[in-house]
């Protein structure tokens, strides 16, 4: 079974979110719960984890201006 072109390139862009939006918050989870352990407090790894979900979905409407902008430069060619 071969995929359409346009298939496989948007099941690309749903992973490229994916990825997007998950390892900033992950990695401050990490960050956050290291910091937790280290000052012994239990508050921030929830901080750290919502900044990180923040820089996450900032750079997933990043990513979706530059796919809008090239769709439109390749629609005006």
């Amino acid at each position: 079974m071969k995929l359409d072109k346009g298939v496989s390139q948007a099941i690309a862009l749903a992973g490229q979110f994916g990825f997007t939006i998950l390892v900033p918050a992950f990695l401050c989870f990490w960050v956050g719960y290291r910091l937790d352990n280290w000052l012994g407090t239990n508050f921030l790894v929830i901080i750290f984890f919502f900044i990180g979900a923040l820089a996450g979905i900032m750079n997933i409407f990043i990513l979706a201006k530059k796919i809008g902008s090239s769709k439109k430069d390749k629609e005006k060619k």
